[in-house]
């Protein structure tokens, strides 16, 4: 009895803290059925945990895997389970996983989903606050209550920290009777490494290395802080991505039984036999001999709990699969592979670290759950985090950030960290500056050649391969001149500008070579301009031109830094008669649309902008013309997060947003025609890709003009606030959260051309512009616009506070940093600023209070 009351008091101590994090959306029972959020790191894969406590998608080997159960489909894939026995003897048995929905209930040989013969908790429901998930199990059965708290660290300026191959699973148990109970939880995990859901059984037997009957290892291991199954192969060939090791382990002392195996599974008795063990009397009895080609292995706590009391039982599920090819024909390998030797050193690492880690992913969630802006806001930016630690993202042998598109269920979407996607998203910069860095250093320093070509695909591996994708994409590379300026500020890093300038500068100049996008350099850009919508566009459009002009003005700043007046001075000529043009010649009053023109030979058009391969004098299919494009202001919005100013006619740019809102919304898509893929249905709001109010829509437009896709609906609603258009914008954003409502679409999974895709981060972008917030670590100045209330602020290297209350006719503030330093000499409310002392740097939990008019 005394082990179990001292394994009771150690429980309730350990992770606390998550237990009572913020929820910022709270899904009933009814919202459950897609909601999956990704447990894993940054660049490490993940499993994810279902709203009913299943965990699903096990997207740990390197390469996605949606629908993978980790292991065959039927009874005994993962799962955690619960053994109670009352003060009276009386026994029960349940996975902790909430109800079968009716829709899962026919199936052609009664086996619908995976463990579908578990008994299960009769209610459920589901709290959220990325990364933390909670999953809420009661049934009127039982003397318990139970919530799972499952996360993964999340640290913004920590990479690292925020890139530990790990699922946390807490379960906490509440005992309702008047009496003690004896309780025991227990995971339940077959040993799959080779099997990465890509392939059947039969097919992934040629990645391995016959070795009898036998192919995975499962050993019990008691080591420092941990105990628990290590898992590995001898017989996956250890050149795949799919060779590694797994772990299930438990920070708890005593009361843990494990199995190593079960009994062979014909007629599916591996899992009976476990039941049979485990419902006895909540222990596990270890077989020593395994069977199976992925043997079962599970890990048991037992302890009791006091009358009305709760308890926490942790588990940690860890892995390492250090072989990676993306989209490269050889091994690129995984940043965090070369950071623990196998899946124990990462359990041993995170039993050491969490305590730590854990208290400063709540310190973040509850400074941004707390901030003073629209539950929708928080939501939409925090939960589209997620793409950071999905297979979208991973980090190359040196900690190079790569990204896909997105991800297909299997396998990744669209190669090559495409610059014309990554430019919209804002997370990264602002939340992780250094890793931003790399993807900066990755475009100008290796995908840039020598006349400014940018391959807006960069390939694999980076020594050899960075420039073998032969097209250059105009918002790309406008887009991330754009970007390398914002890297700048929020970095202050004069010596990343200085490395890298000359490359920017030729990228600028591409633009300007014989037959590009701007050959007559006259600020406007005519030429084939290949783009996000996946063809190429003739002629001056407000997409690619409002881009190019952010891209001068961002070139005309850094030309100044390193010393180049005249050069920055041309920057600003076309910049000042693009901008003219754009007023004058692309606004028809309402919008700005297309002028579709093309080069009346061939020869006149620079090929490498044409990334089809296929140029046209004439009648070029796939165009705009004078339609009313939802993101037509794209590079309006970076400029205005960058603090680039104004781009074109500020009048324009409201009474464009306007018509936006007013000739691409569609309160519903009942009435909707959609001949490409659909986003969004039936009564469902959104905002269309493009309208044809003027009519004139060429009979061949640009392919996705009748779509809805997140990430350019964003841009369009973060404008309108940016411009005041609170409520427009605020409308737009609760549409695109109301379709990822858990019951229709997972709130952790916004799909473009795939899931997780990389564009629905610029949901960050609403954080910004409701805050006002921009810094620059070049001139150490930092400026909000201020409103009543705490507000969350980053800069990517540092993040924290701020409190604005009113005194008199001014205003009292108060800012805090919560992580990192930051260098200040310079804060901006308004028009109104505060200057401090040269030098002046705040560090880690330090404040300043200040009063201005």
């Amino acid at each position: 009895m005394k082990s179990f009351i001292t394994l009771g008091l150690f429980l309730m101590s350990f992770s606390l803290y998550a237990q009572d994090f913020p929820v910022i959306k709270h899904y009933d029972q009814q919202h459950l059925y897609r909601v999956a959020l990704p447990l894993g790191g940054i660049g490490t894969g993940t499993v994810s945990i279902s709203g009913k406590g299943e965990l699903k998608d096990w997207e740990i080997m390197n390469r996605p895997a949606k629908g993978f159960s980790g292991g065959q489909m039927g009874n005994g894939v993962p799962f955690f389970s619960i053994f109670i026995k009352e003060a009276n003897g009386k026994t029960h048995n349940k996975g902790l996983m909430g109800p079968l929905d009716p829709v899962d209930y026919q199936d052609k040989e009664g086996r619908p989903v995976d463990n579908h013969g578990i008994p299960r908790f009769r209610n459920v429901s589901f709290d959220a606050s990325y990364p933390f998930g909670r999953v809420n199990l009661s049934d009127p059965s039982l003397p318990v209550e139970v919530t799972l708290t499952a996360y993964n660290p999340l640290i913004p300026t920590d990479a690292d920290a925020s890139g530990m191959p790990l699922a946390v699973l807490n379960y906490a148990v509440h005992n309702m009777s008047n009496q003690p109970i004896t309780v025991a939880v227990c995971g339940l995990m077959r040993n799959f490494i080779g099997n990465d859901g890509s392939k059947t059984r039969m097919d992934w037997k040629g990645d391995l290395i016959p070795i009898g009957s036998r192919y995975n290892q499962n050993t019990f291991r008691k080591t420092g802080q941990v105990q628990g199954i290590f898992m590995y192969s001898d017989s996956v060939k250890k050149t795949t991505e799919q060779w590694g090791t797994m772990a299930l382990v438990t920070p708890a002392r005593d009361g843990v039984s494990y199995r190593r195996s079960s009994r062979s599974n014909d007629w599916e008795n591996a899992l009976l036999d476990f039941w049979d063990d485990f419902s006895a009397d909540g222990e596990l009895t270890d077989k020593t001999t395994l069977v199976d080609n992925d043997p079962q292995a599970s890990l048991a706590v037992k302890i009791q709990i006091p009358a009305h009391q709760t308890r926490v039982i942790p588990f940690y599920i860890t892995w390492h699969f250090p072989n990676r090819f993306a989209w490269s024909a050889e091994n690129v390998g995984n940043y965090y592979a070369t950071q623990y030797a196998d899946a124990w050193e990462v359990a041993e690492k995170a039993a050491a670290q969490l305590p730590i880690l854990e208290q400063k992913t709540l310190e973040f969630v509850r400074a941004f759950a707390k901030s003073n802006l629209p539950e929708v806001v928080k939501e939409s930016a925090l939960f589209n985090l997620s793409t950071l630690r999905s297979q979208t993202v991973f980090r190359v042998k040196d900690g190079t950030m790569m990204g896909w598109e997105g991800c297909m269920d299997n396998y990744g979407s669209c190669q090559g960290s495409c610059t014309h996607v990554w430019n919209y998203e804002q997370a990264t910069g602002f939340l992780f500056g250094k890793l931003a860095q790399t993807m900066r250093k990755t475009e100008f320093g290796l995908s840039t050649d020598e006349t400014g070509f940018m391959s807006f695909r960069v390939g694999l591996p980076l020594a050899t391969k960075a420039q073998s994708y032969k097209a250059a994409a105009a918002d790309g590379q406008m887009g991330t001149i754009m970007r390398m300026y914002r890297d700048w500020q929020l970095s202050g890093d004069l010596q990343l500008l200085k490395e890298l300038y000359p490359s920017v500068k030729r990228s600028l100049e591409f633009a300007w070579l014989k037959g590009g996008w701007d050959g007559d350099k006259d600020g406007v850009m005519e030429g084939v301009q290949h783009n996000t919508m996946d063809v190429e566009y003739y002629g001056p459009n407000p997409q690619m031109q409002i881009w190019y002009l952010g891209a001068l003005r961002a070139m005309e700043e850094m030309a100044k830094a390193m010393g180049e007046p005249i050069f920055a001075a041309e920057c600003r000529r076309l910049f000042e008669q693009g901008r003219r043009f754009a007023d004058e010649k692309l606004f028809n009053g309402e919008y700005y649309e297309q002028i579709i023109q093309t080069a009346s030979r061939k020869e006149d058009i620079l090929m490498a902008t044409v990334a089809s391969g296929r140029a046209y004098t004439n009648d070029p299919p796939y165009q705009l013309g004078k339609g009313c494009l939802v993101d037509q202001l794209i590079g309006q919005y970076m400029a205005h997060v960058y603090g680039l100013g104004y781009l074109v006619n500020p009048q324009n740019v409201q009474k464009t947003l306007q018509s936006i809102m007013k000739y691409n919304y569609r309160p519903t898509m009942l009435n909707h025609f959609n001949n490409m893929r659909s986003y969004a249905l039936g009564d469902e709001a959104a905002l269309l890709m493009a309208s044809y109010p003027r009519g004139g829509r060429p009979t061949i437009p640009f392919p996705y003009f009748s779509e809805v896709m997140t990430g350019f609906e964003y841009t369009a609603a973060i404008g309108m606030l940016y411009e005041g258009q609170t409520e427009t914008g605020l409308t737009c954003i609760k549409n695109i959260r109301d379709r990822y409502d858990g019951q229709k679409r997972s709130p952790f999974d916004e799909a473009e051309c795939g899931h997780h895709y990389a564009r629905a981060m610029t949901s960050w972008g609403a954080v910004l512009a409701l805050t006002g917030f921009q810094y620059s670590g070049v001139k150490k100045s930092m400026a909000f616009t201020p409103k009543v209330g705490s507000y969350f602020w980053s800069n990517g290297y540092a993040y924290g506070e701020v409190q604005f209350t009113k005194a008199g006719n001014g205003w009292q503030t108060k800012l805090t940093v919560l992580n990192g330093s930051l260098p200040l000499e310079n804060l901006s409310l308004g028009k109104n600023a505060k200057n401090f002392a040269a030098g002046h740097t705040l560090k880690e939990k330090q404040s300043i209070t200040i009063s201005l008019p």
